[in-house]
């Protein structure tokens, strides 16, 4: 089966193979590379990272990506990011500082904090939405939303701005797809909450979520419009 491109191309920070845009932020320059460190590129930059998805901030700050910058500065883009994509912690037997992503990883991270959604319990929403690209409609329209590259599918609560919403989707997409979560979990397909409030899912076996769990489509911009779903 063919896979939806579901993400525009972007640079990762991380790889620092491009030139930083001009007038780029410093604390968003270092998000970009935690971002890609902690998520997709530890192995690879030969950072040692737990089953769980911690790795030490000293480990990190050693590594010539980050050598520019502290500790205060990791904590500073820690509490300040909005969507809340990392969490710090002291190790637990030493003290050390360790820091992970919450979710969006590449990397298998076998004991990531995931809670998992029953259908029926308080926290089972009855549908949650996928952020997406106009252009990318007609391919999810008639396959569904796959993982791709990444470990799992996110999902959000509402779109962006609305009452509890900080993560899920880019504020760019113009493109949402809404899915029936107690179908999708009456099949057999498992979701789990991040501790940033994604909602995550491996799909099925084929790591997709197919076009009859989604309840409805919208394109966001220029003017919000409803998109048949077949």
């Amino acid at each position: 089966m063919a896979q939806c491109g579901d993400r525009r191309g972007r640079g990762r920070g991380g790889r620092g193979r491009r030139a930083n845009p001009t007038g780029e932020d410093r604390d968003v320059r270092l998000s970009k590379s935690m971002s890609y460190a902690l998520r997709h590129g530890a192995n690879r930059m030969g950072l040692h990272m737990g089953s769980d998805g911690f790795l030490f901030v000293e480990e990190l700050l050693a590594h010539p990506q980050f050598r520019a910058y502290s500790v205060e500065d990791v904590e500073r883009v820690v509490a300040t990011n909005d969507k809340q994509r990392y969490k710090l912690r002291p190790h637990p037997e030493d003290g050390r500082l360790q820091i992970r992503a919450s979710q969006g990883h590449s990397i298998q991270v076998a004991e990531l904090e995931l809670k998992q959604v029953l259908a029926g319990s308080p926290d089972c929403p009855a549908e949650a939405v996928h952020g997406s690209y106009f252009c990318n409609w007609s391919c999810i329209q008639q396959q569904g939303l796959s993982r791709m590259k990444r470990t799992h599918i996110h999902l959000a609560p509402g779109l962006p701005g609305e009452d509890g919403v900080i993560s899920g989707m880019r504020k760019d997409c113009d493109l949402a797809v809404y899915v029936d979560i107690p179908k999708a979990l009456a099949d057999g397909i498992k979701f789990f909450w991040s501790e940033n409030g994604v909602l995550l899912t491996e799909g099925n076996t084929e790591g997709m979520l197919l076009p009859k769990y989604f309840s409805r489509a919208l394109r966001l911009r220029p003017t919000r419009v409803l998109l048949p779903l077949q």
